[in-house]
């Protein structure tokens, strides 16, 4: 990234995290088109929650699998709430089980809890305690 584009970074992140979203969209877009996978997470939960923009699901699942796919691990868990929820695509429990365990391959607490939970109760996968016990433990329970 250049100096602009790391000044539009940060100013699109405190404009986020300040809830200037059409701000955030302003600045982030631009550098989610060039690739900035945490821009593209960011452009993701706005559309999913028409935060500074129109609720727009299809957009929302667009962007998050696209920093999902280039191993963005927040997106990876969000697309995972996605096909576990159906929310902006149709609901598939063996998708969010590839979705969270990328993400938790990359030791996100949130998505080990949530896998363990499903290997819990079987949902999208064999039902195994064991492994339920495992993704706990590596969770921090």
């Amino acid at each position: 990234m250049s100096n602009n584009q790391d000044m539009d970074f940060a100013s699109g992140m405190q404009a986020f995290e300040a809830k200037h979203f059409s701000t955030a969209m302003q600045l982030l877009s631009p550098l989610a088109e060039e690739g900035n996978t945490e821009a593209m997470h960011r452009i993701a939960i706005m559309y999913q929650n028409g935060l500074g923009v129109a609720h727009d699901p299809d957009a929302a699942l667009s962007w998050m699998q696209r920093a999902a796919d280039l191993g963005h691990a927040l997106a990876q868990h969000g697309l995972g709430f996605m096909y576990l929820e159906g929310d902006g695509v149709e609901k598939n429990s063996s998708q969010a089980v590839k979705w969270f365990s990328l993400a938790a391959d990359q030791g996100l607490a949130g998505s080990l809890t949530t896998l363990a939970m499903m290997y819990e109760e079987g949902n999208g996968v064999e039902q195994d305690a064991d492994k339920a016990k495992e993704l706990y433990k590596k969770a921090g329970f």
